[in-house]
C-alpha cells in the first residue's frame, strides 16, 4: 500500500481495496471477448466514445477515468499508449471500458506532462474488426488537490429531500457523508466554506423548520453552533475572518423556456465574522442601503476584499418582484482590508457590467493573485439558473478580461473554485443535459490558458445516466473534512447555541421581527438565502 493510500480515509483506503477486486473480476470477465486479429477495417474517424475525452487535460493523481464505446458492435479492445512503457488494454463485449486502478496510476505516471492515445477496435459479425482512428487526451504535471467536497440535491423547485455535502477522495473513488439533512429531520444543508482549501476552519450552513437555521463552525478541534444564517461565504486565507451576504431571495418561474426558473435578490449585503473574537463587522462600503452586495471572495494575499454589487431601483424590498427584474445586473467591485486592524476602504469598481452588458457574479481569485475567475450572464445573481451564465478570466494585473471558450459550454457554468496550486479549477455545468449540474475539472497553466475540462469520473461509465441528483458548489480541498458527520448533525440539531450580533444595517433583524414559518426561512429573519 502506498503512502497515499495509508493517509488517505478508512473508507477511500477499502473503496480501493474493493475496486481493485472489482476491476480483477471485470478484466477476468473481458477475457470471455474476442482480441484483434489480422488485419482490421480502417474507419477514417474517431469513435464516438461518453464521455468526450478527446483533447481533454487531465492531471497525474486523478481516478481512472471510465468511457464508453459508442459505436454498435459486439466486442471491444482498447489500447491507451505514450509511446513508451506498457500500453493499457481493455475489452468489452457492452462498451463499457473498465480501467483498473493499478495500471490506469502507472499509466498516467509515465504520461506526465505528455499525450496519451487511445486507439479503439470494434468487432461486428458481418465484418469484422474496426480499428478507429485514434483519441488524444493530456497529462498535466502539476498535481490536484486530492479532495472535493460538494453537495448534492435534487433539482426541485421549492422543496428538498435527503440534501447533503460529501466528500470526494479523487485519486480514488470513495466518497463519504460530511453532513446530511435527514439527520437532523431533513433539514437543509448549503454554503459550505473553508480557507485555501484547508478544511480544518470550515462552515456549513443549515436551515431546518425544526431547528432552525444555524451556521456550524469548525475550527481544529473546536465546533461551534452560530444561531445566525451564513450565506454565500469566503473565508480571508488567515482563516480567521468570514466574509458572508446577508440576502432576501425570491425565487419566481417563467411560464416557458429552457430553464423556467428563476431568482432575484431584494436586497443584500456583506458582513465579516471574526473568528477569533466571535463578533461581526462591516463597513459602509459593504452596506450601501441604496445597493445590493453578494459573493464577497478575498484576494489571494488578503488585503482585499472582491464582491458584486448592484443598485436598488424599487421600493419593495420585502416580497414583491420589481418589473425590471431582467435589467437587474452586478458590477465587480472591491474594497481594501487590513487584518491586522479589520479597517475595510472605500468601494471601487473593478469592472462595470454595463461595460460588458453582463451581470458579473461569483468572483474567485486564483492562489497567485494573477486572475480572478467570474461567471458572467444575461442578468441577476443566481448564474446556475442562466443558460447564459460562462466563466471568464479577470487578469489583475493588466485588467484585461477574456471569456475561458474552451471551458464553457452552451449551457450554464457557474459555482467555481481554485485548487491550492492555482493548476486547476472545478466548476458545475449543465453542459450534459441543460437539467442536472455536474461537476467539471479544467486544467491552467503557468501562463493562464485553460485546458479543455473533463467531468468527475465515476466507477461506472453510465453512472450519470441514471442518478437524478445534482452535483453543486464543488470545493477543492487539501486533506479530509476530518469532523465526523454524527458530530456535525449534533450540532445542528443542539439548542446550545452562540448568539451573534450583527451590526445595525438596513439588513438585521429588528426588533418584533416575526419567526418565519417557511421552512427554508426559519429563523433567519434578516438572511433569506
Amino acid at each position: 500500500m502506498t503512502r497515499k493510500e495509508r493517509n488517505a480515509p478508512v473508507s477511500a483506503a477499502a473503496g480501493l481495496r474493493v475496486l481493485r477486486a472489482l476491476s480483477l473480476v471485470v478484466l477476468l470477465a473481458g477475457c470471455g471477448a474476442p482480441r484483434p486479429r489480422g488485419n482490421a477495417v480502417a474507419e477514417d474517424r474517431a469513435p464516438v466514445i461518453a464521455p468526450d475525452l478527446a483533447g481533454t487535460v487531465v492531471p497525474p493523481n486523478i481516478a481512472p477515468v471510465p468511457f464508453r464505446v459508442c459505436e454498435e458492435a459486439s466486442a471491444y479492445f482498447v489500447s491507451l499508449e505514450t509511446g513508451t512503457g506498457q500500453p493499457l488494454e481493455a475489452r468489452s463485449t457492452d462498451g463499457r471500458i473498465m480501467l483498473p486502478p493499478r495500471a490506469w496510476r502507472e499509466l498516467l505516471a509515465d504520461a506526465k506532462g505528455r499525450t496519451v492515445r487511445v486507439t479503439v477496435w470494434a468487432y461486428r459479425k458481418a465484418s469484422g474488426w474496426h480499428r478507429f482512428e485514434p483519441v488524444t487526451f493530456d497529462v498535466a504535471t502539476d498535481p490536484i488537490d486530492e479532495y472535493l467536497v460538494y453537495r448534492r440535491i435534487t433539482p426541485q423547485y421549492s422543496l428538498w429531500y435527503d440534501v447533503g455535502v460529501f466528500q470526494r477522495h479523487l485519486p480514488t473513488y470513495a466518497e463519504e457523508p460530511v453532513l446530511q439533512g435527514l439527520r437532523f429531520q431533513n433539514g437543509c444543508t448549503n454554503c459550505h466554506a473553508f480557507p485555501a482549501g484547508n478544511p480544518a476552519t470550515m462552515s456549513i450552513a443549515t436551515r431546518s423548520e425544526s431547528f432552525r437555521s444555524a451556521c456550524l463552525l469548525v475550527r481544529g478541534d473546536r465546533m461551534q453552533t452560530l444561531d445566525t444564517k451564513w450565506n454565500y461565504t469566503n473565508w480571508h486565507p488567515s482563516g480567521r475572518y468570514a466574509a458572508y451576504s446577508l440576502n432576501h431571495v425570491v425565487q419566481f418561474f417563467h411560464a416557458m423556456g429552457d430553464e423556467v426558473r428563476d431568482v432575484v435578490d431584494l436586497d443584500s449585503e456583506i458582513v465579516i465574522y471574526d473568528a477569533e473574537t466571535g463578533d461581526v463587522f462591516t463597513a459602509a462600503s459593504l452596506t450601501d442601503p441604496q445597493r445590493m452586495e453578494t459573493y464577497p471572495a478575498w484576494s489571494a494575499d488578503g488585503k482585499t476584499l472582491f464582491f458584486c454589487s448592484a443598485p436598488i431601483t424599487w421600493e419593495d424590498r420585502r416580497g414583491a418582484l420589481p418589473e425590471c427584474y431582467a435589467e437587474i445586473r452586478y458590477d465587480l467591485r472591491k474594497v481594501s482590508f487590513d487584518p491586522a486592524t479589520r479597517a475595510l476602504g472605500e468601494a471601487e469598481t473593478v469592472l462595470e457590467a454595463a461595460a460588458v452588458g453582463k451581470s458579473i457574479l461569483l468572483p474567485r481569485a486564483s492562489p497567485d493573485g494573477r486572475l480572478l475567475v467570474c461567471c458572467l450572464c444575461a442578468y441577476g445573481c443566481f448564474p446556475i439558473y442562466q443558460p447564459s451564465s460562462d466563466l471568464y478570466a479577470l487578469d489583475l494585473e493588466d485588467g484585461s478580461l477574456r471569456e475561458l471558450t474552451v471551458v464553457n459550454s452552451p449551457l450554464s457554468e457557474s459555482y467555481h473554485s481554485w485548487s491550492s496550486n492555482g493548476r486547476w479549477l472545478a466548476f458545475s455545468s449543465k453542459r450534459d443535459d441543460g437539467i442536472w449540474t455536474r461537476t467539471y475539472l479544467a486544467h491552467c497553466d503557468e501562463q493562464g490558458n485553460f485546458g479543455k475540462p473533463f467531468r468527475l469520473p465515476q466507477r461506472d461509465p453510465g453512472f450519470y445516466d441514471g442518478y437524478l441528483k445534482t452535483y453543486t458548489v464543488p470545493e477543492l480541498a487539501t486533506a479530509p473534512v476530518r469532523v465526523s458527520a454524527r458530530a456535525l448533525a449534533r450540532a445542528a440539531r443542539t439548542p446550545q447555541r452562540v448568539r451573534v450580533e450583527l451590526p445595525e444595517t438596513t439588513m438585521s433583524p429588528k426588533s418584533g421581527d416575526a419567526q418565519s414559518t417557511v421552512p427554508w426561512r426559519a429563523g433567519d429573519k434578516g438572511s433569506r438565502r
